[in-house]
């Protein structure tokens, strides 16, 4: 074979990483229902409300002086990529809940741009979602929801909201945006819940 014509080697992968239905990609898709929001960092804020004891609520500089961890995971979109391996910075969902009295047994997330997302408490809890402000060592760029994204990563990344600014705490769970147009309640990649009767 001459030389030119070997092609660049592509690194082996766990195939038990990637769900069923699922393809690789090295890129980053973008995919939104609307405009990408551009909320000035001295207005933007994260407040906690609902079925709690109290609100609480951070400005950009408060959020950013909370315990932060870096982590690297994979992310799963119900348009079916996955991509491996993605490091994000974020502050834990642990850490906004520490101290409050709650009453709730679901979340909605709600975000810049009139966007929102329904998940479990305790898909939330036990460090197993942030709200992320830094993604490969930079900040989040807005395309990618910056300032700040709810990440979820065991569930279809439209879970891991864009663009977020709060959370609200509810005894009963209400369906959000895309659940409204017939995404899964739930969205288990693994189960490949993607639609409403999967």
């Amino acid at each position: 074979m001459s030389a030119g014509f070997h092609g660049r080697r592509r690194p082996v992968v766990d195939s038990a990483r990637i769900p069923p239905g699922q393809h690789l990609t090295e890129t980053f898709p973008v995919l939104s229902a609307g405009p990408t929001p551009h909320t000035p960092l001295d207005q933007w804020t994260f407040t906690i409300r609902g079925a709690v004891d109290r609100p609480v609520s951070w400005t950009w500089d408060e959020f950013l002086a909370l315990p932060s961890r870096t982590f690297t995971t994979d992310i799963h979109c119900v348009t079916r990529w996955s991509k491996l391996d993605t490091v994000w910075t974020g502050v834990a969902i642990d850490t906004l809940l520490a101290g409050l009295d709650i009453s709730a047994s679901y979340a909605v997330a709600y975000c810049d741009g009139g966007y929102t997302t329904n998940v479990p408490l305790a898909d939330l809890r036990g460090d197993q979602a942030v709200i992320a402000h830094s993604y490969d060592g930079v900040p989040l760029e807005a395309q990618h929801g910056g300032p700040a994204r709810l990440l979820v990563p065991h569930l279809y990344f439209w879970k891991s909201a864009k663009w977020i600014r709060g959370i609200e705490l509810r005894h009963d769970d209400a369906p959000g945006f895309w659940e409204r147009y017939g995404y899964h309640n739930y969205g288990d990649p693994w189960q490949e819940q993607r639609y409403s009767g999967d």
